[in-house]
């Protein structure tokens, strides 16, 4: 092969040799993605069927963290109190099987251990009426962490009743709550006589579609190198050099 044969090779080698690593490379990652994905699914599908704990007493809360505390089962007493609610909007929920169409998350202020406020979402109504929250009761749910804020969507509307964002603290803020727990309850159990809040169960559904997203890199970077092969071999002199 003549070197100005060999020079005219250089620069697509090299280029199709970089796609060759940035396509394996994310193929790579995609396989670690499923190996994490997987793990949680796992983790959260035990912490939803685990039988439920008592709820940590208020000196512990800060120290709650999401990798140890998301979805796990509480039971806990708690006193509602007839203060204004904060109506988070759904269109469907992917961890619910009792939202059916569009409607809303009652989220309340209750007091609970120690007489420390925490947030509580009673569950699921299809409109925005529906029987106030009052007394003590004994329930049993999820414990959640907040959802960051969108840069582009309003946390909440003028009126300050409707929610886009399930943020207990800014809950509690806007709407003069005072001062409540760093995470909140996703109840479950128990429901109301009427149905209304509709509190459920929440189970894991959570997509892994990695395997299939790693099989389209690798054969991309696959497709690369039949490719460069095939260009290579085409330009190779078919007479004496």
């Amino acid at each position: 092969m003549s070197p100005g044969r060999t020079h005219g090779l250089l620069v697509p080698a090299a280029v199709s040799l970089l796609g060759l690593v940035v396509l394996l490379g994310l193929g790579a990652w995609q396989l670690e993605r499923k190996a994490w994905k997987e793990d949680l699914i796992a983790t959260l599908d035990r912490r939803l069927n685990e039988t439920p704990v008592a709820l940590p007493p208020p000196a512990e809360w800060a120290a709650m963290m999401p990798d140890h505390w998301e979805f796990t089962r509480v039971r806990v007493r708690v006193q509602f109190l007839k203060q204004s609610d904060a109506l988070v909007y759904t269109s469907g929920s992917a961890i619910r099987d009792d939202v059916k169409a569009a409607g809303y998350f009652v989220f309340s202020p209750a007091l609970g251990p120690e007489g420390r406020q925490l947030v509580v979402n009673r569950g699921y109504v299809p409109a925005r009426a529906y029987p106030a929250a009052g007394g003590v009761i004994d329930i049993v749910g999820a414990v959640r962490f907040p959802e960051q804020p969108s840069w582009f969507v309003s946390a909440h509307d003028a009126a300050r009743e409707v929610w886009t964002v399930r943020d207990p603290a800014l809950m509690a803020k806007v709407k003069g709550w005072g001062e409540v727990a760093p995470f909140y309850i996703e109840q479950e159990s128990p429901v109301p006589a009427g149905g209304l809040p509709h509190p459920a169960p929440l189970k894991v559904r959570l997509r892994n579609e990695h395997l299939q997203y790693a099989i389209t890199w690798f054969g991309l970077a696959g497709v690369l190198l039949v490719m460069f092969a095939i260009w290579a071999v085409r330009r190779r002199p078919v007479g004496p050099a």
